[in-house]
C-alpha cells in the first residue's frame, strides 16, 4: 500500500514513528497482547491523534491501520474501533497539555508491581535521576472508562511527563515519539531495578536529593536529549528484524 500518496508529510512521518514505537514497546517488552496503547497528535494542522486499532497485537500496528479520532473519541479516519479506555487515558492528556506531542501507556510486569508499591519508585540509580521529583501519580478507580476520570489523569500529571498509575501500570509523555518511548525505557528498567534490589535484602545505597537534584540538571545538556540519538539506531534495529511497520 502506497501510504505516501495518502497523508502529508507531517502526519507520514508521525504515522510511521508511532507503528515504530508499537513494535519497539512488543521487542522491550511494553505490550499486552491487544491492549494499551500509545498515541500521537496526528500533525501541528490538526486537533486529532493517532491511536492502534483495537484488537491488533503490537507487531501488527502499521502506519496505514493507525485510526486518527477527535478529542471526544469519534473516528475520523480508518477502519476499525479502538478501546475506549485508550481515549479516556490519552485523550485527557492531549487535550490538557499542548506541549506533548506523543503519550504511552504500559502494563509492563515491573511497572505493575512498582505501581503497587505504597511509596511508589524510588529514585536509585543514574538512568532514573531524570526523574527526581517529575514523577506524578494517579490512583485507581477501576478501569478506566468513564469520561470523569480524564479531568482528574490530567490534573494529577500536572507538567510532569511520567506517571505512576497506581495498581495498574505506567505512563510516559514526550514532545516527540522518540522521547515519551525513551522515557519508559529508562522508567520501566528504574522499577526493574528497584525489584531486583528489594528481592535480594541487602543494604542499598541511596544518593542524597542534591546529588539526584545536579544529576537531574545533566540530562538537560542537548547532547543527552532524550530519542534524539536513540531512535535512528533503534528504527535501524527494526528494519534488521524486518518489522513491517512503515506500510
Amino acid at each position: 500500500m502506497k501510504i505516501n500518496n495518502i497523508f502529508d508529510d507531517e502526519e507520514l512521518k508521525n504515522r510511521i514513528d508511532l507503528a515504530a514505537a508499537y513494535h519497539l514497546a512488543n521487542i522491550y517488552g511494553f505490550s499486552d497482547i491487544i491492549w494499551n496503547h500509545i498515541t500521537c497528535k496526528t500533525s501541528s494542522k490538526k486537533d486529532t491523534f493517532l491511536i492502534n486499532r483495537f484488537g491488533l497485537m503490537y507487531d501488527e500496528v502499521t502506519a496505514s491501520n493507525l485510526l486518527e479520532i477527535d478529542l471526544q473519541g469519534n473516528i475520523l479516519n480508518g477502519e476499525g474501533d479502538i478501546n475506549y479506555t485508550g481515549f479516556v487515558i490519552h485523550g485527557a492528556i492531549h487535550r490538557s497539555r499542548k506541549d506533548i506531542n506523543c503519550v504511552m501507556h504500559s502494563h509492563s510486569r515491573s511497572g505493575l508491581a512498582v505501581s503497587c508499591l505504597k511509596n511508589g519508585l524510588e529514585i536509585l540509580i543514574q538512568d532514573s535521576a531524570m526523574f527526581h521529583k517529575k514523577i506524578s501519580y494517579h490512583d485507581w478507580q477501576g478501569m478506566s472508562t468513564s469520561a470523569e476520570e480524564c479531568e482528574t489523569i490530567s490534573k494529577d500529571l500536572g507538567n510532569n511527563n511520567t506517571m505512576i498509575l497506581r495498581n495498574h501500570g505506567l505512563l510516559t509523555a514526550g514532545k516527540s515519539i522518540s522521547e515519551a518511548f525513551m522515557l519508559m525505557y529508562y522508567l520501566d528498567r528504574a522499577c526493574k531495578v528497584q525489584l531486583d534490589l528489594l528481592s535480594i535484602n541487602k543494604n542499598i545505597i541511596k544518593p542524597s536529593n542534591n546529588l539526584l537534584k545536579f544529576a537531574d540538571s545533566q540530562y538537560e545538556d542537548p547532547k543527552y536529549k532524550l530519542g534524539e540519538h536513540e531512535w535512528p539506531a533503534l528504527k535501524r534495529m527494526l528494519k534488521k528484524n524486518n518489522s513491517i511497520y512503515d506500510q
